[in-house]
């Protein structure tokens, strides 16, 4: 079958369930795994400009959306080309991928009338269930139920690794100019690594927040998962917003690779959670491979105003 994948997270799905070899195009944010982009030609593109901070992504995000204009452009040329027996797409996020009623609108004029997959997961258990969804959809529904069963075990080892261990207080930052806290799945996958997420509901979207609402929680764990960025551009984002964190007041601050291993509803969010589990109960899971997360090892108070952070890439803390 030849499949389009306009989302990421549907492209890392699809490989994951053996299906690579029937993708014949993907989007511009598809970087993983890396043959996704190197084998496949492009079909989307982003029309917010390259560099601009973080306020400013949402303040053209915001205005965009307003004015009902869309944030990415879709090829419908080179899609018809391709001609794809199955689209798969989303409409869970207006400003994660093409809209959807864009694809389907598209997708109606295509000789051959392709199947529209929409994938839209709001909890961990969701994002699981496309994994079987799309698997029936590619005519592969014995691989969905191979990658359910590997990710329930590895999900089961760190919420048995952490059963019983005192549960530190985190806050999960999902951007930080304006701050959102963390929506969807990411409260579900503190929890399973043995965290319990102050502010953030299971399937409920990402909202926004000011610092005292935060500070008044107590947060011993920020946990800054800025969408789409790898931890070292979230680590400079809270460099670049020390004075926000410190607001927060949490006694940790922790950067992650947000991009790989929580903003995509993706068979990597269970690398998310043991990455969490490390990072909260270091004692009890093993530590992820260098780079997906870093540690703020000093952080402004009140006291050192003005001193920048210093930042290391971490693979230990405190004790359980």
């Amino acid at each position: 079958m030849r499949i389009a994948s306009l989302v990421p997270s549907a492209t890392e799905m699809l490989f994951a369930l053996g299906l690579g070899d029937d993708v014949v195009g993907v989007t511009h944010e598809c970087d993983f795994p890396a043959e996704a982009s190197e084998r496949s030609p492009q079909l989307t593109r982003t029309v917010i400009p390259e560099g601009l901070s973080a306020a400013e992504i949402d303040r053209a995000v915001r205005e965009r959306t307003e004015r009902g204009e869309a944030l990415y452009e879709l090829d419908a040329e080179l899609l018809r080309e391709l001609e794809p027996g199955l689209i798969v797409t989303q409409a869970v996020c207006t400003v994660c991928a093409v809209s959807f009623d864009d694809v389907r609108a598209v997708a109606e004029e295509l000789p051959g009338q392709p199947q529209v997959l929409s994938l839209d997961p709001a909890t961990l258990g969701e994002v699981l269930a496309g994994a079987d969804e799309l698997a029936q959809a590619a005519g592969v529904p014995e691989a969905g139920a191979r990658l359910r069963a590997d990710a329930a075990e590895r999900l089961d080892r760190v919420t048995a690794a952490v059963a019983g261990a005192e549960r530190p207080r985190v806050v999960a930052l999902e951007w930080l100019d304006p701050i959102f806290l963390g929506g969807h799945w990411v409260p579900q996958m503190i929890e399973l690594a043995g965290g319990e997420d102050l502010l953030g509901l299971p399937g409920e979207r990402s909202r926004t927040a000011e610092p005292e609402e935060i500070a008044a929680t107590a947060p011993q764990v920020a946990v800054a998962m800025p969408c789409g960025y790898d931890a070292e551009r979230s680590a400079i984002e809270v460099r670049d917003h020390a004075a926000v964190l410190e607001r927060i007041g949490a006694e940790r601050v922790v950067a992650v690779d947000a991009s790989s291993y929580f903003s995509r509803p993706g068979p990597r969010l269970i690398d998310g959670v043991e990455l969490l589990g490390h990072v909260l109960h270091p004692g009890r899971v093993e530590a992820p491979p260098p780079g997906r997360w870093i540690e703020l090892e000093r952080f402004p108070r009140p006291s050192s105003v003005g001193r920048e952070p210093s930042l290391t890439r971490s693979s230990a803390g405190p004790a359980d």
